[in-house]
């Protein structure tokens, strides 16, 4: 261990192994510790069962009618991968897809008057929907074609509409749209979690539209993906990819100290010994003087042995609830998948609600969601503090992640991938330089 390495990454989070993977990949050598004996740190998927009864301290263990144990692959945090999005895109640069399989998640739905509905996302599933009228239905078929045909590098696209300077709260006037149909726009397709965006300029909005309608186009059912096994498949699939490019990793290894000097990281103590580096990254749990709290976020693991009422015996869905529909800031979700993905025992669901905590009671604000999940076999209540780094790591070159928010996939999480790679080499991220070298003497062409 007491060598030189380029990056030094604690944690085996899937931002940290991400980065790791295209550090490897750029010709750094990277060494990648983490404290516990498995990889995934927060973003990991437990197993077997037995493993998740202990971590949320339920003394019985789970019941026979729970099947086996080592079925079961639990996510901590729930996401699903936009078909379209930023992680996908990584996934097929990397070719880490080799390693992994996917699929479609069957639904996505959106709550309203206590009801759920589908959302609607193309013209015709928009014309059958019960969630508007005759003539809303053809004023949203219009945004919806607005959307679509816009291009912000041509003019003529804009209708009289300034992507810098128009408001969303005005193109959503100039279409004639209803408050419901403005909820489901801004929550279930542009994924907002809050109403700030509507004074906010409407390009972004409308590229999260796109974002949902095209990845909605690739495979059809939904926007959204989810790997086979679980999501903590993600971040062992990156480290594979880091360690085929010479990246080496340490589990299970105690973080004692990390080395300063003169303001500036020079490497990292573990059990009496040093390695040096130059750049370090890590999640908040390793330097706890060095993040301040965001905010938390309630996320309660529901164990079902039936699909969801209302949503077409999915074996996988999400429903998002607006948070004007049941007087809040902020919206709440519902990560829903089951054995089809093999990450629960064969006829059992696992439903995960989530959404930013906003009073003292968290576990009423989601009561909403979890009367739409009854009746419950198990409940698993974790509430997390939500950590940003409090200053850039320009200076100390301690490049710290972001905890994963409440948003229900993972295009924030690319953001802060982004922003990290930035600041660490001073350069935009490119996804070209997370391709892998034509000339891969890592034997691994042949597969």
């Amino acid at each position: 261990m007491d060598e030189e390495y380029d990056v030094i990454v604690l944690g085996t989070g899937l931002t940290e192994c991400i980065l790791s993977g295209i550090m490897s990949v750029n010709g750094m050598k990277v060494l990648h510790m983490d404290r516990n004996p498995y990889y995934g740190g927060e973003s990991s998927s437990i197993t077997p069962l037995e493993e998740l009864y202990k971590r949320f301290e339920i003394p019985e263990g789970p019941p026979e009618s729970m099947g086996r144990g080592r079925d079961w692959n639990v996510d901590l945090i729930p996401k699903f991968l936009m078909a379209n999005g930023q992680l996908v895109k990584m996934l097929l640069y990397t070719e880490v897809t080799r390693y992994l399989d996917f699929k479609v998640v069957e639904g996505s739905f959106v709550y309203k008057g206590g009801k759920i509905y589908k959302v609607p996302s193309t013209e015709t599933e928009a014309l059958a929907s019960n969630l508007m009228g005759m003539f809303e239905k053809r004023r949203f078929r219009k945004f919806l074609v607005f959307i679509a045909n816009f291009d912000e590098n041509d003019p003529k696209t804009f209708e009289g509409v300034d992507p810098k300077t128009t408001t969303m709260r005005d193109v959503y006037k100039k279409f004639d749209l209803g408050q419901d149909v403005i909820d489901f726009t801004g929550h279930a397709l542009a994924l907002y979690r809050t109403d700030d965006y509507l004074d906010q300029p409407c390009l972004e909005t409308i590229n999260r539209i796109k974002l949902y309608s095209e990845s909605l186009a690739r495979y059809g059912k939904s926007p959204y993906l989810y790997p086979l096994y679980g999501l903590g498949e993600l971040p062992q699939g990156f480290a594979r990819l880091s360690a085929i490019y010479g990246g080496t990793y340490m589990l299970n290894k105690p973080v004692d100290e990390i080395v300063m000097e003169r303001g500036k990281v020079i490497g990292v103590k573990s059990e009496g010994e040093v390695a040096r580096c130059k750049q370090l990254i890590c999640d908040p749990s390793y330097i706890p003087d060095r993040v301040h709290k965001a905010g938390q976020v309630i996320r309660v693991i529901c164990i079902l042995s039936h699909p969801i009422k209302n949503t077409n015996d999915a074996n996988s869905c999400q429903i998002i609830i607006p948070q004007n529909q049941v007087n809040r800031k902020s919206d709440i979700y519902v990560c829903m998948i089951s054995y089809a993905h093999n990450v629960a025992a064969q006829g059992k669901y696992i439903a995960i609600v989530s959404t930013t905590v906003e009073t003292t009671e968290p576990e009423k604000e989601i009561e909403p969601a979890l009367e739409l999940l009854e009746p419950i076999d198990q409940k698993f209540v974790a509430i997390s503090d939500l950590y940003e780094p409090t200053d850039d790591g320009l200076e100390s070159q301690v490049f710290c992640s972001r905890s994963y928010d409440a948003t229900t996939h993972f295009e924030t999480t690319c953001n802060d991938i982004k922003d990290i790679y930035k600041r660490m080499s001073g350069t935009d991220f490119d996804f070209e330089n997370m391709k892998r070298k034509q000339k891969d003497v890592f034997g691994e062409d042949e597969q």
